[in-house]
């Protein structure tokens, strides 16, 4: 039927331009933002996926600083308790030689005069040893207050670690406090304190011991981390990421496409022309 009031072919080849130019401008925005998603309306599914995986990779990343952060702190305990047997040492070292009696009371006087200032020192080492303004050996983590360190990027994720603390004066206990008596001024006193020393190291070394394992366990950790946030940002990257040969094929095809529907528009116009010339003749 010929009809002037209704161009059908314009109109279909119209709504094919149109078409045609939405997918060009889609192709066009999946290829300058290197995303698939760009909005929900591209993929709803896929965009409550993706929002997931990015909350969960922005935890790892702030558990994997978490998981530095820790063992800085785990290393810098250990590093003063290292500190503290190299003191250690020499105290017994004085107590070895005060225990002899080719020293006279005037040489042990001031044997005891440096005993006394390495205990001094120990307790300090205890007190001053901080990691970001946190204190760690003043016993502020011992037993029933450990620290906790955040792992991952769920509730729970999480350990706890007992620090300690370091005293060379209080009672020997396991957690840090050495029983010193800083006494050499005697060859029994001498004689005794290396026992005591003795004591004071291996409580020191099992500290050390502990937070070495700790460290061990945070290396472990912080690997995990790393693996588990590289593998999710590959899933995510599937989910979201665009695929540029794909998306550029689609762009010269619509690119064709709406070539070929502006000039079928340009055709439908013009064959109404011929309808003339069943009035004229």
């Amino acid at each position: 039927m010929l009809s002037i009031n209704t161009n059908a072919g314009a109109l279909l080849a119209a709504n094919a331009a149109k078409q045609a130019a939405s997918m060009m401008d889609e192709a066009m925005t999946r290829l300058s933002t290197g995303k698939r998603l760009n909005s929900a309306a591209d993929d709803p599914a896929a965009m409550q996926v993706a929002v997931r995986m990015a909350a969960e990779i922005n935890g790892l990343e702030r558990s994997l600083k978490n998981a530095n952060d820790a063992q800085a702190v785990v290393d810098t305990a250990e590093g003063a308790l290292s500190e503290v047997h190299t003191l250690l040492l020499r105290m017994r070292e004085l107590a070895v030689s005060g225990s002899s009696e080719t020293h006279s009371s005037a040489d042990r006087s001031a044997l005891d005069t440096e005993v006394t200032a390495l205990e001094t020192e120990i307790t300090r080492l205890g007190s001053s040893t901080t990691w970001g303004g946190v204190n760690l050996l003043n016993g502020t983590y011992s037993t029933n207050n450990p620290i906790k360190f955040q792992l991952g990027p769920r509730a729970g994720d999480s350990i706890t670690v007992t620090l300690g603390f370091v005293h060379a004066t209080n009672t020997a206990n396991a957690q840090g406090t050495l029983g010193l008596t800083g006494d050499v001024t005697t060859i029994d006193n001498a004689s005794n304190y290396i026992a005591i020393i003795d004591s004071a190291v291996s409580i020191i070394s099992a500290r050390r011991g502990a937070l070495g394992a700790v460290s061990n366990r945070l290396n472990s950790s912080i690997s995990n981390l790393q693996n588990m946030k590289t593998n999710l940002q590959k899933a995510k990257g599937q989910v979201e990421d665009a695929d540029f040969a794909a998306e550029t094929a689609k762009l010269a095809r619509a690119q064709i496409l709406m070539q070929a529907a502006t000039a079928m528009l340009a055709q439908a116009n013009a064959s109404k022309n011929q309808t003339l010339k069943l009035i004229t003749g």
